[in-house]
């Protein structure tokens, strides 16, 4: 696709604001026109429709999973909020976090299909294999995260482990380039960043180096730092592009900043969807700020615009 429809909502570490985040920007973008569909994607830990206000949702994920529908669309559920439609997590049956693989292709394979404009998955924390394949499957990757430090280090490993993922699968039969990957970072290494395996193949196999650079150049990643406070917590974001740039050789672009807000917890408590009762809160106009980047990004004009929701309180 020449746009991104698709986006992911990452981050490695818990209680950072990923789920509000993903959240209020849906509601943002919904509030400027565009059909959105929220996937809770934080398999076994869904918490999404809790959010919006959704006590006891009549379909989840577990209803795609386990084929009791055919299609990923028959479980979208129409929400409070016009122009938005909600896929709820599967937290209730076992094995919902590890799906397999079968699983998680007839699920990917269905997700750009998906009647909207844009599509979000909310995803859960840590760096499973299935929260990074998830992460990487979608064209528009975002990362967040907070300054406090374990946030800055949870987040720039979880990037690392996300491009590393990404590269093993994609140099899967490639030993060489598997082994580098796997001792990049070690104490005991001679080639301790992405850089120094670019400068050895570049030495060596001129072929192999113009791959791997050109996947790395094209592995795209935004940040976008939350529960701002003071200067300093904003400058988070540049302090994750450095080091991202410094050992990854990634160039990640820096979406925007969200301000601390206590309306968001208010809201929260009350399970009112945030921020359709703020919008000229500091975190709604950061989010503002952050959707118009999203649809430069997503080309939306160049997609067609989903249905409305039916009647039945399904998409399409």
């Amino acid at each position: 696709m020449n746009g991104k429809k698709l986006w992911s909502i990452g981050g490695g570490k818990g209680g950072i604001g990923k789920s509000i985040f993903t959240l209020g920007l849906g509601i943002t973008l919904a509030q400027m026109g565009k059909k959105i569909i929220l996937i809770d994607a934080d398999l076994g830990g869904a918490n999404l429709h809790t959010l919006m206000g959704v006590r006891y949702p009549p379909f989840t994920l577990e209803d795609f999973i386990l084929k009791r529908v055919d299609r990923l669309e028959d479980i979208v559920i129409e929400t409070q909020v016009e122009g938005i439609g909600l896929i709820c997590g599967a937290d209730d049956i076992m094995g919902a976090a590890n799906p397999k693989f079968a699983q998680k292709i007839r699920l990917l394979n269905q997700l750009e299909d998906l009647p909207a404009d844009l599509v979000f998955l909310d995803l859960g924390a840590g760096t499973s294999f299935n929260v990074l394949d998830f992460f990487n499957y979608s064209a528009g990757k975002i990362a967040v995260f907070t300054n406090q430090s374990t946030s800055l280090q949870n987040v720039y490993g979880f990037i690392k482990s996300a491009l590393f993922r990404f590269l093993s699968r994609e140099f899967s039969r490639d030993d060489e380039i598997l082994l580098l990957l796997q001792q990049a970072g070690s104490r005991l290494a001679k080639l301790h960043s992405v850089e120094d395996i670019l400068n050895h193949l570049q030495n060596k196999n001129v072929e192999k180096y113009a791959r791997l650079k050109q996947i790395i150049d094209h592995f795209e990643i935004f940040l976008v730092v939350n529960m701002v406070k003071t200067e300093l917590d904003r400058k988070a974001a540049q302090v994750i592009q450095k080091v991202s740039q410094d050992f990854l050789n990634l160039h990640p672009q820096i979406f925007g900043t969200l301000a601390y807000d206590p309306e968001v917890e208010k809201a929260v408590n009350q399970m009112l969807p945030f921020p359709t009762r703020s919008q000229n809160s500091p975190a709604a106009l950061g989010l503002q700020h952050i959707a118009v980047q999203v649809l430069k990004e997503a080309k939306v004009s160049d997609l067609t615009t989903a249905p409305r929701l039916a009647a039945t309180g399904a998409w399409g």
